[in-house]
């Protein structure tokens, strides 16, 4: 196994397991913190954009080259009506739902098989933008 696949492995077991042990992997949890019943999901929600925030500045002043990759790039940010429809339509989802695609994987890998449902329409919404909005 490459250097690279480990990283994204051990990246994603952390991602994974952080979702599960704050109760995002729980769609009761997450729809009664969008009803604004439970805001104990906002420190979750917090921490992560504050870690990544950090990373994301930070990193590129600190090391040389990315651990997986060749270079840093400059990030491009397009705020736009398609950037729009999209949150727009992943937030209706996720509020009918109760899950987003981090924590719906998350709550697969701890056994709620009847995420699958959610899983499948997620994949298939992308399926179809793809195929025919790209």
């Amino acid at each position: 196994m490459s250097t690279k696949y480990l990283v994204i492995f051990i990246g994603g077991l952390l991602f994974g397991f952080g979702l599960a042990f704050g109760g995002m992997s729980s769609q009761e949890i997450v729809l009664s913190f969008l009803r604004l019943q439970d805001l104990g999901l906002l420190l979750l929600l917090g921490s992560s954009a504050f870690v990544t925030a950090i990373t994301i500045n930070l990193a590129p002043k600190v090391l040389t080259k990315p651990l997986i990759g060749k270079e840093f790039k400059k990030r491009r940010r397009a705020l736009n009506s398609r950037t729009l429809i999209g949150a727009a339509i992943f937030g209706v989802g996720w509020g009918l739902s109760g899950q987003c695609p981090g924590s719906a994987m998350a709550s697969l890998g701890v056994g709620n098989i009847p995420v699958l449902i959610g899983i499948t329409t997620m994949f298939l919404g992308a399926y179809i933008m793809g195929k025919f909005f790209s």
